[in-house]
């Protein structure tokens, strides 16, 4: 990085992060000449078994996913951020697919992981040895007792653990991979639990001890800190508090479990708003969160570690808040960087990860009345709703669906469409925090955007994120306020970045209406300061009986400015642009559906689609992969007291 780069993010820190980070370096000075040495352990017992019967409640549909997912892993097949590898029979652990480039060897600390240029896309090479496929393949051996998945899986850990020396390589840098990493371990030691070489894989293999002590003592010197405590310190705290508690055999394991379970309990309840959103306003870290939460109560309840009641009842209100906030198809919406990351995983392709977040939540705290059915299935429910014990929480639950979350700016509308359920109209509005901490590491620019979806497809979409390191052009585009549905004035953010994690300047929003509980028609108004002396507010109402979303956006205050208001489609809609109008078509369930878009009059419009130079038009539906959407820029100035007025009719 930029030595600019480092005073902007030196400028968002406070003293006491400061201190901590100079203490950091000091340490790591010491560790690369005299690192620490494993005590030595004796008489190493696995106790944190699934209780009996565990494996049997497993779905057999989830189950058959799950194995066909194994049989592909077995025969070297995976996919990591959208690059297909047919490697992983024996895969090399340092090397990027996607770059053809290698990770170079040396002092973790000294490994430049954030140079593509030198180390390649640090996500593919990082994500394989997060070891979740691992746990698949340990799942399946669970399931099926077929020991050629508990031989893969002690082949390759042997193998990383070789690779791998402690404090060696890019393996060791983030804290947040060994926390994954560690949780991961663990999963794969109870899975493997009826095989006759586990203890010699684990708890007799003076190679695996040490990788789980070194992991622990680099996690116990290494915390994120400050500005950085986001869902990394979780995962951190996370993985600590899960090796600690099954793999309890060190000197240091008892100071371990305490110091991980005070600090996940704080960071658990700092990271989370009242109303169970998660504060960094980033749906996909809500529920790699949820995950690791819930990982940890598991571990604790299964080693007869008691915990805070604060922090089931933290996991408690996250469960509720996603239960309130997914469309009928189940789907969160698509706010802040995604980067598809798990805490947990244990099942095959196709299975649901909200559904599956919601039938956990059910199995341990009991859904209410007004949560969405879910109706798939999968492997992960059974297993950790077998080791988290019933709590009685005392609580006041919501005693029907909230729309409104006040603390993180979030609102829902919803109508019912002409179809019934079916036909849902879903809207999220966007008036929260710019994000959280003093960098606001995972936000968009996005102030008043609108997120709009048609049973669970969107036609006014959110368009993700992609890409976090490498491709600047890029990571700039999709957390962009152009790259959202929402008004761009003099052809800049609302929010100012520092660099690809790091905001110096936030917008400040407010809302001023969020009125849900009206009969047929729900209202939400906010604005935001993010173009100072200009405020930019916006107006939406969606009218039930007519399927008709209106949304009005005014600019006061400020001189005559130069204005682009931005609405992207979903990648299943087309779209027939004519003037101000563009007639929108898509297919649901072998179903046709339409609507018309009527769009500011007081504004040129024109649609872009998959364009690179510079990149407008493109959706990401998961980590590193993109694909070419409609999106549609009108352009003019803020003249006019009427404001820009667009709206949107549903057809069916």
């Amino acid at each position: 990085m930029s030595a600019g780069w480092y005073l902007r993010r030196l400028s968002r820190m406070g003293p006491r992060e400061v201190n901590g980070r100079v203490g950091d370096a000091v340490r790591r000075r010491r560790w690369r000449s005299a690192p620490p040495d494993c005590p030595r352990v004796t008489g190493a017992r696995f106790t944190a078994v699934l209780p009996a019967g565990t494996i049997a409640a497993v779905p057999p549909d989830a189950a058959k996913r799950l194995v066909a997912e194994a049989d592909r892993l077995m025969a070297g097949h995976a996919e990591f951020f959208g690059v297909v590898r047919d490697d992983m029979a024996d895969p090399d652990w340092c090397h990027d697919p996607k770059t053809g480039r290698r990770a170079p060897w040396g002092y973790a600390f000294d490994v430049p992981y954030r140079n593509e240029d030198a180390v390649g896309d640090i996500k593919q090479i990082w994500e394989p040895s997060r070891h979740q496929y691992l746990t698949v393949l340990a799942a399946a051996y669970a399931i099926t007792g077929d020991e050629r998945y508990a031989e893969r899986v002690a082949e390759h850990l042997r193998s990383w653990w070789a690779a791998n020396a402690p404090l060696r390589g890019v393996h060791w840098v983030s804290g947040i991979e060994l926390g994954i990493r560690l949780l991961s371990w663990v999963w794969i030691r109870r899975l493997l639990d009826g095989w006759p070489g586990v203890a010699a894989l684990f708890e007799d293999n003076p190679v695996a001890l040490r990788q789980i002590w070194h992991h622990q003592r680099w996690l116990a010197a290494f915390p994120s800190r400050g500005s950085s405590a986001n869902n990394h310190v979780i995962a951190e705290a996370a993985g600590q508090f899960a090796a600690a508690c099954a793999f309890g055999w060190f000197p240091s394991s008892a100071r371990w479990r305490a110091d991980s379970l005070r600090s996940l309990e704080r960071h658990l309840r700092g990271n989370t708003f009242h109303s169970g959103l998660n504060r960094e306003l980033a749906t996909e870290y809500h529920g790699l969160v949820l995950e690791l939460g819930l990982a940890a109560v598991a571990e604790a309840d299964a080693a007869g570690v008691a915990v805070p009641a604060t922090v089931r009842l933290v996991l408690l209100r996250m469960t509720d808040a996603l239960a309130a906030v997914v469309d009928n198809r189940l789907r969160p919406p698509r706010q802040g960087d995604a980067d598809d990351g798990h805490g947990l995983v244990v099942d095959g392709e196709g299975t649901d990860r909200w559904g599956s977040l919601l039938a956990t939540g059910d199995a341990v705290f009991g859904g209410l009345a007004w949560w969405p059915a879910v109706t798939g299935t999968d492997v992960r429910t059974p297993l950790l709703a077998a080791l988290i014990k019933p709590t009685e929480l005392s609580v006041t639950r919501p005693a029907s669906r909230p729309a409104h979350f006040a603390d993180a700016g979030m609102t829902i509308l919803r109508g019912p469409g002409k179809t019934g359920e079916t036909g849902e109209i879903w809207c999220r509005c966007d008036g929260g925090p710019h994000g959280f901490l003093s960098i606001a590491a995972h936000a968009h620019a996005d102030a008043l955007s609108v997120e709009v979806r048609h049973d669970g497809v969107d036609v006014l979409a959110d368009p993700g994120t992609f890409c976090y390191h490498g491709q600047p052009e890029w990571r700039q585009y999709f957390r962009s306020t152009l790259g959202h549905n929402t008004l761009q004035l003099d052809g800049g953010d609302q929010s100012v970045s520092g660099g690809p994690f790091l905001w110096t300047r936030h917008a400040k929003s407010r809302v001023l209406v969020a009125d849900t509980s009206a009969e047929g028609v729900a209202r939400w108004c906010a604005e935001h300061d993010g173009y100072k002396p200009a405020a930019h507010r916006r107006r939406v109402e969606l009218t039930a009986a007519s399927q008709e979303l209106r949304v009005v956006d005014e600019v006061h205050g400020g001189p005559r400015r130069p204005v682009r208001l931005a609405f992207h489609l979903g990648p299943a809609i087309a779209a027939d642009l004519v003037d101000n109008r563009a007639v929108l078509t898509w297919t649901r369930d072998g179903e046709d559906r339409s609507a018309v878009l009527d769009l500011p009059g007081q504004l040129t419009w024109r649609a872009h689609r998959g364009e690179s130079d510079p990149p407008l038009g493109w959706y990401s539906p998961g980590f590193g992969r993109k694909e070419p959407t409609t999106t549609l820029v009108g352009t003019g100035f803020t003249d006019g007291a009427e404001g820009f007025t667009t709206v949107l009719r549903f057809h069916g």
